[in-house]
Formats: C-alpha cells, structure tokens, sequence
C-alpha cells in the first residue's frame, strides 16, 4: 500500500491511536508531560492580542505626533489583556501623559490623547480604566 501523504493514518488503528488514545508524553512514574489544552488555548489566545487603532485613533496620534514605541505597544496589550480579564468592554487606559479609550472585544484603540487635552475631558462611555 502507497502512503500519499505521511500524516495521515493509514489504518483504523493508527488513526484510533493518534486521535483517540492516550498518547500524551510521559515522563517516569506516569505523570502526563505538558500543559493542558486550556493552558494552550489561553496562552494562544494572550500571544495573539494585537492591538488596532482605529482611523480617528491613528488621525489623532498623528495631529498630536504621538509615535508609540514597542515598549508602550507592549504596556498597551498588556493592558488589554489585564481589561479583558476583568470583563471590562470599553476601558480608558492610562500611560505616561497619555490616555486611550479602548474597545477591548475587538482590540481597537477608539482615540488618543495627550496630558493636555486629558486633564480638561471628561471620559463617558467606559465601562473600566486601567493603569498601564
């Protein structure tokens, strides 16, 4: 018998055993090695927060020659992921002299503005802050 493609099983057998069985990795004494799949799925899902900014977000910054540096992309995720836990669905999320209203389902910074403008605002239309 021809094998085409050699991921895929070639017996009920094999394809019981690689999709069924218990073929988790052991290590001595039978404890199972490696995360569970909700670990994985959590981690995927963390390492996968992107942050977008919306065209009135990406306007302001520029009008305010705001350029974020990685550091601050990074602080911003983590804010993210610190809002999303918290089931917070609209966050402001603080930074340096910098404030961001956040739409957290869809990961999109809605506006930006700088220590100026947000000492003298008002911010409605949030359900959560945080401090990044």
């Amino acid at each position: 018998m021809q094998v085409l493609n050699p991921n895929i099983p070639s017996s009920i057998a094999q394809a019981y055993d690689t999709y069924l069985g218990d073929n988790t990795p052991k290590v001595s004494g039978g404890k199972a090695l490696g995360a569970s799949f909700a670990d994985v799925l959590r981690d995927v899902a963390q390492s996968g927060t992107e942050i977008k900014f919306s065209k009135h977000a990406m306007q302001r910054l520029s009008e305010r020659n705001i350029d974020l540096s990685d550091s601050q992309n990074e602080r911003l995720r983590d804010g993210l992921r610190k809002a999303d836990e918290k089931g917070i669905k609209d966050s402001l999320m603080l930074m340096d002299q910098l404030a961001f209203i956040v739409n957290v389902p869809s990961h999109t910074v809605v506006t930006a503005m700088d220590g100026n403008e947000s000492k003298e605002k008002a911010f409605t239309n949030i359900d959560g802050a945080v401090i990044v």
